[in-house]
């Protein structure tokens, strides 16, 4: 298996990767939560490590998965410090519009098996679904990038309006990571439920009113 088929990513306007049936690690977050100094120099190293991909794509396997591991830990110190732009979410008429939304979907769309909602950004983790019946011998999966326009775009409105603003709300860039298998679904879950208690909001991600698990009992 090649490190392209699993890198995670922030992207914006770029193919998503979802094998079919699989489990997705997803993050998005707020509309200038991160400094513009920062996501101009991390566009211009995507930019440099895109044209790699053509000139020297071996290389470019090499140093893509660090790149990606890189820059999502930078953007989540900066989020999770709170130290700039909005901070909507932290309004619970706003959390709860988000919270419901994701419920809202679970079962229709995807199978929701965690989230924690941040004052400036979300974790999910998430299966999409088959659009036909799973006894389809070959069934066609919601996309998440079909999944996300509709979740940002709804809550986008539902928000702006609760807060009597305009204007975007999301960031354009979201994160995205395929899971690859049980091991790493239980990291992953782990590491969304205590994204809270890294922050020092709470002493344990059972007291943060916007998480959730599905397996609640099963996470460490």
């Amino acid at each position: 298996m090649s490190h392209l088929d699993y890198r995670p990513t922030y992207r914006r306007n770029l193919p998503h990767i979802q094998p079919p049936g699989a489990t997705l690690f997803i993050t998005f977050r707020l509309a200038g939560s991160l400094p513009e100094k920062v996501i101009t120099e991390w566009r211009a190293e995507r930019e440099w490590l895109n044209r790699l991909s053509t000139n020297n794509p071996s290389y470019y396997e090499q140093l893509a998965p660090q790149f990606e591991r890189a820059w999502f830990s930078k953007f989540e110190r900066i989020l999770d410090g709170c130290e700039f732009g909005p901070l909507w979410l932290q309004d619970d008429r706003v959390a709860e519009i988000v919270k419901d939304s994701l419920h809202y979907r679970d079962g229709k769309v995807f199978r929701l098996d965690a989230f924690s909602i941040m004052p400036n950004h979300v974790h999910a983790v998430v299966k999409p679904l088959p659009i036909f019946p799973a006894t389809d011998p070959d069934p066609t999966y919601h996309s998440i990038a079909s999944i996300m326009q509709s979740l940002k775009g709804y809550t986008s409105f539902k928000c702006n309006r609760c807060l009597d603003k305009e204007g975007e709300f999301w960031a354009h860039e979201s994160y995205d990571h395929w899971i690859r298998d049980a091991d790493e679904w239980q990291r992953v879950v782990a590491y969304v439920l205590n994204n809270p208690v890294k922050a020092q909001f709470v002493s344990s991600w059972r007291a943060w009113k916007w998480n959730f698990s599905r397996f609640a009992g099963g996470i460490n």
